[in-house]
């Protein structure tokens, strides 16, 4: 009985993975050499055991971090590309394999009221969990770790160069930190020791049990929440919408600072409707006090056959989550818009001035507004220092 019970699990899981597995994915390894454990030497990638797994008695394992559950045989790799099966054991080949280690403003990320002005040491590796045809980093994400350069930087080496950079922060970032994991976890542990925040800038693809482990080491948070729409999901991620609820959720019970995304792309999520149920949904679940982007999409990748976001378009967006009743709603992707500056809920007065990434005018003392003394939602410097 449990023999047909795990056999079934394994059915399950394979035509879960083929019913929303990218193509480009399937592509990207179809007719690559089986992952040995002298290929991943040879690639000078990483034979880490993995964590969030367990063995399947029928052979093989399960992954367990994130909501594909992929089922792994030997010398084969998960749906991102980057966790494989070597030795009976889930291996993380890009763990300490950095692919990109920028040093960047937090409102990069974006991150607008956690620590505004903060430094981000941003780091990446290789590969992601979906695929997202209209993907702005797809050269980091829909790419092989061994066709593609990297820099061994273990997790002690990546917290001494935020230290010695005078990074307050580490954003772990560009790709989807979720299937860098272990990577990022053990820097997080290790960044908190030093007295540096943690930010995950991510899909939310993740499982509650190993989201809830990591929340641990979390400070701050930006989950990109891509559409209303599942058939949106569905047509452009391969994926599904509703695991990245429970992401927000769980980020906001364990009281990790959370602002959300939202890529607007012409004539695929942009219907006022479902940008309305959007923004209801953040002020009903998480509260009308988080933060909300409204990206512009510019052409990338596979998606080219659309033109960048209207202005309109986005200040279509902007009104409606104002309508909902959203405090902090913002506009991205257009430097000098009016809509990347941060006013006062109360009094309306602008309290922080921008233009781009980089802060002109800061009018928070002590984490409320400078002009009526209102509490400004958000983890600010001062709050921090003491």
């Amino acid at each position: 009985m449990k023999t047909a019970k795990i056999a079934i699990a394994i059915i399950a899981g394979v035509l879960a993975f083929v019913a929303f597995a990218p193509a480009s994915i399937l592509d990207l390894f179809a007719g690559t050499p089986k992952v040995t454990a002298e290929k991943v030497a040879e690639w000078g990638l990483s034979m880490k055991p993995a964590m969030w797994w367990k063995p399947l008695a029928t052979g093989g394992v399960q992954c367990r971090l994130c909501p594909f559950r992929c089922v792994i045989f030997e010398g084969e790799r998960g749906i991102c590309g980057v966790r494989a099966v070597v030795n009976d054991t889930l291996r993380a080949l890009t763990f300490s394999r950095a692919a990109s280690l920028n040093m960047d403003p937090i409102e990069k990320k974006p991150l607008f009221h956690y620590t505004p002005g903060a430094k981000a040491l941003s780091i990446a590796t290789y590969g992601c969990n979906l695929s997202c045809n209209f993907c702005q980093n797809w050269t980091l994400s829909q790419a092989r770790p061994e066709d593609s350069p990297s820099q061994y930087l273990p997790p002690e080496k990546v917290v001494e160069i935020a230290l010695t950079n005078g990074a307050t922060t580490i954003a772990y970032t560009y790709s989807e930190p979720t299937i860098f994991y272990e990577y990022m976890f053990e820097t997080a542990v290790l960044a908190h020791e030093a007295g540096i925040s943690n930010l995950w800038i991510t899909c939310g693809y993740i499982n509650e049990e190993p989201l809830r482990e990591l929340c641990k080491y979390l400070d701050a948070a930006n989950v990109d929440l891509k559409s209303w729409s599942n058939d949106f999901y569905r047509d452009y991620l391969r994926a599904t919408r509703d695991p990245v609820l429970r992401t927000l959720k769980i980020l906001e019970e364990e009281g990790v600072w959370v602002e959300v995304t939202n890529l607007l792309i012409p004539e695929a999520n942009d219907d006022p409707e479902d940008i309305r149920a959007l923004c209801r949904w953040i002020a009903d679940s998480l509260g009308t006090n988080v933060p909300l982007h409204f990206s512009r999409f510019h052409p990338n990748y596979k998606l080219t056959d659309r033109p960048a976001t209207p202005s309109k378009t986005l200040e279509m967006a902007y009104d409606i989550a104002k309508e909902e009743g959203l405090e902090y709603v913002y506009v991205g992707n257009v430097p000098g818009d009016p809509h990347e500056d941060t006013y006062c809920p109360v009094c309306g007065k602008k309290i922080i001035d921008r233009t781009g990434f980089w802060i002109s005018e800061y009018n928070i003392k002590d984490g409320c507004c400078g002009f009526c003394g209102a509490r400004i939602n958000g983890v600010f410097k001062e709050e921090r220092d003491k």
